[in-house]
């Protein structure tokens, strides 16, 4: 699974967003304001941060060396996955959408995505993640 496809799957989460808090060079995705994933698409290889319970943290770094402690993030609560081919595509969705539940869990009832509520489909919306899907 190529970072453009990992950016395509936490669009197509229920109320997820791009924003670019940090500067052009890095797209961060939330869900009622808050993260559940970050990525640099400029950086090779491809890798992408994401929230993970930290037990199943520990877990998954010595099963994959292309998971390891989150860059520039909590490394208790945040993996980087590598995007190098070496986790299987059902894992990485896996942990796009345990990331994504772990942050919606957080949120308070008001500001949780309704059920049945979708984004508007806009797949790569940034300039950046649209260079991403071109070199992909």
């Amino acid at each position: 699974m190529d970072l453009a496809n990992v950016i395509d799957l936490c669009l197509s989460l229920p109320g997820a967003e791009e924003t670019q808090p940090f500067g052009p060079d890095v797209l961060v995705y939330k869900v009622g304001g808050k993260m559940f994933a970050a990525t640099a698409p400029e950086d090779y290889p491809a890798r992408i941060n994401l929230k993970c319970d930290p037990e199943r943290s520990l877990e998954l770094r010595d099963q994959y060396d292309a998971i390891q402690p989150g860059w520039h993030m909590n490394k208790k609560h945040w993996n980087t996955l590598v995007l190098d081919g070496s986790v299987p595509p059902k894992l990485i969705r896996e942990l796009v959408q345990h990331s994504y539940d772990l942050v919606v869990a957080s949120l308070p009832a008001k500001s949780r995505p309704k059920a049945g509520f979708k984004t508007s489909g806009v797949k790569c919306s940034s300039p950046v993640a649209r260079a991403a899907r071109r070199r992909a």
